[in-house]
């Protein structure tokens, strides 16, 4: 039972009991909470001491009311689904519709907000389990879920593994908010990033894709070089205009199912580099553009505005309904397994 692990952090609206890990190997410390499998602290070493990195929040309430998805596990579906439907196998499923026309992250209550069970915990490693019953959402099949944390010297990995009874959609991320020059530290603009993505795939208003590839050459969403996150947000074309900013697929360079380079960022603040490596076919760039200015984080942090970004390792958004992208279909009797990588190091300039 979670119970045997980690210190209480409080208990849900439902009653049930949370719990919070710590791991450190030394080198990075992290706490991930049993509620969303929410990683809530990442401290990892900047120029002058140690920097927490990911945004995040003190209390279970505010975790449980505040919108955004603050470090939590997504599921069972990542992004977003066309109006809320799609269909498999010759028979159409109808799921929530809570994000305007169309579904997001699981649903109205996706795992980002189920209470996750502890199957193990080590001083460098944790290991969540979660089920999810046939029908939860709306999706099909029973499935059974294995997340586990570790830090590997300099990096944190997160390896998803899933498996089912019924053929169903599934689609796991992480959706942590970084600022590498310190979580509250401000808005994001001046640190750099760089994707190893040569294409992507627009959408449209709502953020549904359109089902093309598209290169990212010639365009603002041509991030292959390391450019400050706030070099071309503000350009009037149209994909930024639509998402209020970065809030794209990017299509990771190279094989999935593969790890290989995802995306680079860094903060001249801290000096603190992130690498991110993945076996995923994409990643979302999101550059926090409908966190309000204003809202309480942790530790006396006010976030706002653009004070975070997020590199969510993913299948394509609406893959469900759109042949043309990778499958996201996880069969009766395989095995869904995913991870994706964060490596620290400090900067040599």
């Amino acid at each position: 039972m979670s119970k045997c692990f980690g210190i209480p952090f409080g208990v849900t609206k439902n009653g049930e009991e949370v719990r919070e890990l710590t791991l450190d190997n030394g080198v990075l410390t992290a706490k991930v909470i049993t509620f969303g499998g929410i990683l809530r602290v990442l401290a990892v070493p900047g120029k002058d001491g140690p920097v927490d990195v990911v945004l995040g929040y003190d209390t279970l309430a505010e975790y449980e009311t505040n919108g955004g998805f603050f470090g939590a596990l997504i599921g069972r579906f990542a992004n977003r689904i066309a109006k809320g439907k799609f269909t498999l196998n010759g028979e159409e499923y109808a799921l929530a519709c809570n994000d305007g026309p169309n579904h997001l992250h699981g649903g109205n209550v996706g795992w980002s907000h189920r209470v996750w069970a502890v199957e193990s915990e080590e001083a460098d490693r944790v290991v969540l389990t979660l089920d999810s019953p046939n029908g939860e959402e709306g999706y099909p099949g029973h499935v059974q879920v294995k997340v586990a944390y570790a830090l590997e010297g300099s990096a944190l990995s997160i390896h998803y593994q899933a498996v089912t009874d019924g053929d169903t959609p599934c689609n796991l991320t992480n959706h942590s908010y970084f600022n590498l020059s310190g979580q509250g530290s401000g808005a994001v603009l001046d640190q750099e990033i760089q994707l190893y993505c040569s294409a992507y795939t627009p959408a449209g208003e709502t953020s549904i894709p359109f089902g093309r590839i598209d290169p990212v050459e010639g365009t603002p969403m041509d991030l292959r070089r390391p450019t400050p996150i706030g070099a071309h947000i503000r350009e009037p074309f149209q994909q930024l205009e639509w998402g209020h900013g970065y809030d794209h697929n990017f299509v990771v360079d190279g094989q999935p199912g593969v790890m290989r380079p995802a995306a680079l960022a860094r903060s001249g603040a801290t000096g603190i580099v992130m690498e991110v490596e993945t076996d995923c076919p994409g990643v979302q760039f999101y550059t926090a553009n409908f966190v309000e200015d204003g809202r309480k984080g942790k530790e006396g942090a006010v976030y706002g505005f653009r004070h975070g970004f997020c590199l969510e390792t993913q299948h394509f958004p609406d893959t469900p309904n759109q042949p043309g992208f990778p499958s996201c279909t996880l069969r009766a009797g395989e095995r869904y397994d995913q991870t994706t990588r964060y490596r620290f190091s400090l900067a040599e300039r």
